[in-house]
C-alpha cells in the first residue's frame, strides 16, 4: 500500500509541473510557434490569394521579387542605419544615466520615476508630441537651435533630416527600458569593490570605467541584444512621426513598414512573408554576432 502511494506521489510530482505549464505552452504554440511556421511556409507560395486560399505553386519567386525591389533595398539600408545608431548610443547614454540614478542622494526617487515615465505612455501619443517638437516653425528643437543662430531645420519635411529625427526619437523611446535593466545590474554589484577602490584613492571616473562598466558588461550585452532585436522591428516610432507615411518623400521605408506595405497595400502576402523571413534571418545573424563578441570578450578576460 505504501509503495502504491509512493508511486502515485512520484507520478503526480512529474505530471503536476506540466499541468501548470500547459496554458502557457498552448498560448506559445497558438500565438508564436504556429504563426512563425505559417509565415515561413507562406513565403514559398507563389501568387498566394488570402480570400481564395489558393496559390500557383511552390518556389523562391517571392524572395527574388523582394530582394530585387528598390523599396525593400531602401528599407534594409534605413533599418540597418537605425540599428547602428540607436543601439550603441542609447546603451551608452542609459549606462551613464543609470549610474547617476544609482547614487544615494536626496530626491533620487523623483528622478528615477521621471526617467521611467515614458514606459507607461502610449508610443502613439508620445509620437504626436514629438511631431510638435520637431515642427519647423514653432518646435522646441528649432527654438533651441535658433538661440545659437542656426536656421530652422525641417526635421519631418526634409528627407536629409528625417532619419536623424527618427533616430533621436528612437533613442529617447528605448532609454527607459534600458536604464531599468542597467540600474538593476548596477545595484547587484557588490559594494566591496567600490569601498576598496575608494580606500586606494581611485577617482569617480576611474571607478566607473574600471569597476562599474566591466562588472556591468553581462547586463550591457543583454540590453544590446534586446535593443538590437527591438530596433530591427522599428515601426511604431515611424508611424506617428510622419502621419502614417514612411518619411516626408516616402524615403524612410523600414523592413517592418515594407512588410505592412506589401501586405496591406499591394495585397501580396507571399512578398510580406518573404520580407518577414529575411528580417528574421538578419536579426538572428546580428544576435549571433553579438553573442560571439560577448563570448570572445569573456574568453579574453579569463586569459
Amino acid at each position: 500500500m505504501l509503495s502504491k502511494n509512493l508511486k502515485n506521489r512520484l507520478i503526480k510530482d512529474k505530471v503536476e509541473p506540466y499541468v501548470y505549464l500547459l496554458p502557457f505552452m498552448l498560448f506559445l504554440i497558438v500565438f508564436t510557434i504556429y504563426p512563425v511556421i505559417n509565415v515561413f511556409i507562406l513565403s514559398f507560395k507563389e501568387n498566394y490569394s488570402y480570400l481564395r486560399g489558393t496559390f500557383d505553386g511552390w518556389s523562391l519567386e517571392n524572395y527574388k521579387e523582394v530582394l530585387t525591389d528598390d523599396k525593400f533595398k531602401q528599407s534594409m539600408i534605413n533599418t540597418f542605419l537605425y540599428v547602428l545608431f540607436v543601439v550603441p548610443v542609447s546603451t551608452a547614454i542609459a549606462t551613464f544615466i543609470a549610474h547617476l540614478l544609482n547614487q544615494k542622494i536626496k530626491g533620487i526617487a523623483f528622478f528615477q520615476t521621471a526617467f521611467f515615465m515614458p514606459m507607461v505612455t502610449s508610443i502613439t501619443a508620445v509620437g504626436l508630441i514629438w511631431r510638435f517638437m520637431y515642427n519647423k516653425k514653432y518646435g522646441v528643437f528649432n527654438y533651441f537651435l535658433s538661440l545659437f543662430g542656426i536656421e530652422p531645420i525641417g526635421w519631418l519635411t526634409d528627407s536629409a533630416w528625417s532619419l536623424v529625427a527618427l533616430v533621436i526619437f528612437g533613442i529617447w523611446n528605448i532609454l527607459p527600458f534600458t536604464i531599468i535593466l542597467l540600474l538593476a545590474g548596477m545595484q547587484n554589484i557588490d559594494e566591496m569593490y567600490y569601498t576598496a577602490a575608494k580606500v586606494d584613492g581611485a577617482k569617480p571616473a576611474k571607478i566607473f570605467f574600471r569597476i562599474t562598466v566591466p562588472l556591468l558588461s553581462p547586463t550591457i550585452f543583454l540590453v544590446s541584444i534586446m535593443n538590437t532585436i527591438s530596433s530591427f522591428k522599428v515601426f511604431s516610432e515611424l508611424f506617428p512621426l510622419f502621419n502614417g507615411k514612411p518619411g516626408p518623400y516616402f524615403n524612410l521605408y523600414t523592413v517592418v513598414y515594407y512588410i505592412r506595405y506589401a501586405m496591406m497595400e499591394k495585397r501580396k502576402y507571399g512578398y510580406a512573408a518573404a520580407a518577414a523571413v529575411i528580417l528574421f534571418i538578419c536579426i538572428m545573424i546580428f544576435t549571433f554576432i553579438e553573442l560571439l563578441i560577448k563570448k570572445h570578450k569573456r574568453f579574453g578576460a579569463s586569459k
